[in-house]
């Protein structure tokens, strides 16, 4: 229920605990920082049911009990703020983890870090805190907002478009995403513009695109804005004009876009059709466990499960000593899902990045599909005005 928080006890098994060293204690607490309703809620539960996943297959986290302790941001800032300082402060939590959302990012920061919890963010990867304001009780399992735009950039580059039309909502990782395709875009740019949070209708953008006839379309639009903008470009007779996105046409919006998506591309760190044996055991898990296709919500915070217990596992269980574990969760001693993955001097992952497309599966799901790697090994071009050690 929106604004609702609830506890998920995750135990190890008593051969498990038999097995592990001795340990500093004997449970670590967790708060997952999740959007669990509204027209977004679908990004938050595949991040939620991910991490869960995670959790319940490693039978708890580093060898300890883990408790979860689940909020709803409900993608309000000052709810988010509120609810971060209660998981610090009442709950007394070891790790958070989360949110979905930059703006949330940015509220539920400050009072997270500055209590010196290690906060690990799953899919928000705003520039600011990959670059002068990286902090060392922050790290992301995803990437740094700009580079899936980044890879459309480079697509559209390559391509030769010469005359792009750009659409974004008027938040921070919106203003991320077109600054990441201008990044590898050097073309023209037939028109740029920045939406409503939250919007639903694009019948007047779609008029002005139609209008103007550009080379593609670049956008970004997450959840509810881009399972209806995906309809309506359709619906507006649009098809002859390419559709290039990011975060717009993935698992989280598909089961709602269905056909109306097939063949966009996109950007992207990872497929449900990765060529990887650990990969491929949790997409078989995780549409087993919840009866979907897993994204790259779920992906990412899953890798952020695997992350904690890595470092508690290096730290024997010494939760208190802050540099033990943060040198621990640097090290990233773990199989990520997908592939290939090391934390820059910011902590944000440097990793490959992929061309996808959406396409319907042989059992009639839909999903994204790897077309080819755009990126090897890339680190955001942020990471050079961190100072952090």
């Amino acid at each position: 229920m929106a604004g609702k928080s609830f506890v998920i006890k995750l135990l190890v098994s008593t051969s498990s605990l038999v097995a592990a060293p001795a340990f500093a204690q004997e449970s670590v607490k967790v708060g997952l920082v999740f959007t669990l309703s509204g027209p977004a809620a679908a990004l938050g539960e595949q991040g939620r049911n991910g991490f869960q996943l995670a959790v319940k297959e490693l039978g708890g986290l580093g060898g300890l009990k883990a408790e979860l302790v689940v909020i709803d941001d409900e993608q309000k800032p000052d709810i988010a703020a509120n609810k971060a300082r209660e998981l610090v402060e009442r709950d007394a939590v070891d790790f958070v983890v989360g949110p979905i959302f930059s703006n949330i990012l940015v509220a539920i920061h400050k009072p997270i870090t500055e209590s010196e919890t290690f906060l690990i963010s799953p899919n928000a990867g705003t520039s600011n805190f990959a670059g002068a304001e990286c902090n060392p009780f922050f790290f992301v399992t995803s990437y740094q907002n700009d580079q899936n735009h980044q890879v459309m950039g480079a697509y559209a580059e390559a391509q030769g478009f010469k005359n792009v039309f750009l659409m974004a909502p008027n938040y921070q990782a919106g203003q991320d995403s077109l600054a990441g395709f201008k990044r590898s875009y050097t073309g023209d740019v037939a028109g740029e513009i920045f939406t409503q949070m939250g919007q639903l209708d694009f019948s007047a953008e779609l008029a002005q695109i139609a209008a103007m006839q550009p080379d593609a379309l670049f956008t970004f639009m997450p959840g509810g804005m881009g399972v209806n903008l995906v309809k309506q470009y359709r619906q507006a007779g649009l098809d002859a004009t390419p559709f290039l996105s990011a975060f717009t046409v993935d698992e989280s919006t598909l089961p709602a876009q269905q056909d109306a998506a097939l063949g966009f591309l996109a950007g992207s760190n990872w497929a449900p059709d990765m060529d990887l044996d650990a990969s491929k055991a949790f997409v078989a898990a995780y549409e087993a466990e919840y009866g979907a296709v897993p994204g790259t919500y779920a992906m990412q915070a899953y890798d952020a499960a695997l992350l904690i217990d890595s470092a508690i596992k290096a730290t024997r269980g010494k939760l208190d000593d802050k540099a033990a574990m943060r040198a621990a969760l640097k090290a990233a001693d773990f199989d990520s899902l997908r592939g290939d993955f090391k934390f820059g001097n910011n902590q944000y992952p440097i990793q490959d990045f992929y061309l996808t497309k959406a396409v319907k599966r042989e059992d009639g799901k839909y999903a994204t599909s790897i077309v080819e790697t755009i990126f090897e090994d890339y680190q955001d071009t942020y990471a050079a005005d961190c100072k952090m050690d």
